[in-house]
């Protein structure tokens, strides 16, 4: 489904009620994971009917992505002149709080999609795609600012390593991701990889 369908099918619901539903998809997925979350218990915890989530979003996959995706703001947008003051800046869009909730919500999505193509298939469509062509109009302007080399063998793995960063620290530390850990692996990783300075 693209998301001008998506947008038209939504189109009923006010935007107030569809950040209600879709606070409760996370907050369910957060309680049960992605296997047992059910549109009946969406229903339920959202006094709606379960036809009108299906007319809505055609299935389970893509009413979790859209409500993944509610609400982020677009890397793209953050411009501050300089791509490690975005990247700083990006990290700072979420408290260590929310990044710990965010971070193991995240790691339950991942583990579903082994298994789930219909999910799979949606969070490429929905999140991934989104996010890699924000990263490369970051990326882009930090090219025409002579910060990064256009032919750096690094860029195409921008995305790659801020997700790194992210997931392996509870994998490897034991620890959820922080603010600090973030911007200092910004620094010691991922700005040397694109040639850009860190002072």
């Amino acid at each position: 489904m693209t998301e001008a369908v998506a947008a038209t099918r939504r189109s009923r619901i006010t935007p107030e009620r569809e950040a209600e539903l879709y606070e409760a998809v996370l907050d369910l997925l957060r309680e049960v994971g992605y296997d047992a979350l059910t549109m009946d218990a969406v229903a339920a915890r959202t006094r709606s009917s379960k036809a009108t989530l299906y007319r809505q979003w055609g299935g389970k996959a893509q009413l979790v992505v859209m409500a993944l995706r509610h609400g982020k703001r677009h890397v793209e947008d953050i411009d501050t002149g300089s791509l490690r003051g975005d990247l700083h800046a990006l990290v700072a869009l979420e408290d260590d709080c929310t990044m710990e909730r965010n971070s193991a919500l995240m790691r339950g999505v991942a583990m579903a999609m082994h298994h789930n193509d219909d999910l799979r298939q949606a969070f490429r469509a929905q999140l991934v795609e989104p996010e890699m062509g924000g990263f490369r109009q970051v990326l882009q302007r930090a090219i025409d600012r002579g910060e990064v080399r256009p032919d750096c063998p690094a860029i195409d793995f921008l995305l790659h390593m801020m997700v790194g960063g992210f997931a392996t620290r509870a994998l490897l530390d034991d620890q959820p991701p922080t603010g600090a850990f973030l911007t200092s692996y910004i620094d010691a990783v991922v700005l040397p990889a694109l040639g850009v300075p860190t002072s």
